[in-house]
């Protein structure tokens, strides 16, 4: 049973003691630390083949082509209906 109001070793000690030193080489260090993290994770992405990045490319010049379309024609309508409604 721990005691009430008893400090709990939560690791900070560690975290604190990694804190201290020049302010100027802490910054550096962090982004250097970013920049490792960037290209760990780049490492890990799965590029598409040339065949995939076509299909993907014609998927969405479809898709976009029909959204066009689509709100052309609401527009069209929409523009009709408000002149028959207030006699333009």
């Amino acid at each position: 049973m721990t005691e009430l109001g008893s400090p709990r070793d939560t690791g900070r000690t560690k975290k604190v003691a990694a804190k201290s030193g020049n302010p100027v080489s802490r910054f550096f260090a962090s982004i250097g630390l970013f920049i490792r993290q960037i290209l760990d994770e780049l490492r890990k992405v799965v590029r598409p083949t040339r065949s995939e990045l076509w299909n993907y490319t014609l998927v969405v010049i479809v898709f976009v082509t029909f959204m066009m379309a689509m709100v052309s024609g609401l527009d069209f309508g929409f523009s009709k209906l408000v002149g028959l409604v207030f006699g333009t």
